[in-house]
Formats: structure tokens, sequence, C-alpha cells
């Protein structure tokens, strides 16, 4: 399921840049498509920012038969479950960390996603499993 990082909490796609960008996102959406099978409706959350309200992006989202929710202006909470990684993200990698080049923060972020949130990192909220675990589980039962 695309939407595993609200139930699983796991990262399925993500990229990073040195600008914010429509190209960037569409990147990120076709990076987490191609890492997790759909298997059920597909809705992207995301807030309102120029990038996600560009027409190339409605019209890949269109294209690829996903839903589009808004968070509201000034309200994160329509957006919990990426802003909680976000906050995890920071507060356990980046704030803690000098990087001295573009490609050393590029593989301490991928470190930190690919390596410990999704397979290490446990979370009160999934039974204080791993993402991993989490959804193998839910695999398991279905």
């Amino acid at each position: 399921m695309f939407n595993s990082r609200f139930t699983f909490k796991k990262n399925i796609g993500w990229r990073f840049g040195k600008q914010m960008t429509t190209d960037l996102v569409l990147e990120t959406v076709e990076n987490a498509l191609r890492n997790q099978e759909i298997t059920s409706d597909l809705i992207l959350h995301s807030d309102q920012g120029s990038q996600y309200t560009s027409v190339a992006f409605e019209k890949t989202l269109q294209e690829k038969n996903i839903a589009h929710s808004f968070s509201r202006k000034g309200c994160p909470y329509d957006n919990a479950g990426i802003e909680s990684f976000h906050a995890s993200i920071k507060k356990e990698e980046i704030h803690h960390h000098e990087y001295q080049t573009y490609e050393e923060a590029h593989q301490a972020i991928f470190c930190y996603i690919e390596g410990f949130y999704n397979r290490k990192r446990i979370h009160s909220s999934i039974k204080y499993l791993t993402p991993i675990e989490m959804e193998q589980q839910a695999l398991e039962i279905s």
C-alpha cells in the first residue's frame, strides 16, 4: 500500500534535492510507485506548496489515478504522519551533524531512512514494532 507510511509508518519513497521543485516531488512519487505494490485506492497527502499544486503534479496524479488530499493552511495535523517523520529525522539525524558536502548529507539521509527508520526504529503507535515488521505482520494476516 502506498499510504503505508501512515498505516505502517514506512517511508516508501523519498528524494533529496537542493531545491523543492515539482520535478523533485514527481520523482518521489515515481520512486514510491516503483518501491511499493499498490493494493487499494491511493491517496497522496500534501501541503499546499507550489510544487504540489502545479498543473504538472496534478496531471501526473490524475494519470496514475491517485487522489490528492491537501492539508488546510496552517494545519499540520492534516499531515500528521509525514510531519512526525520530518520531526524524527531532524531530531535524530540532521540536527546532530554538520554535513560537509551535498553527497555526505544525501548518504546520511539514505542511511537514516533505509537503514534505521524503516528497519530498526520502533514506534509506539504500531505496537513497538519497526515499520518493516508491522508491514510484514499485516501482509501475513491478509
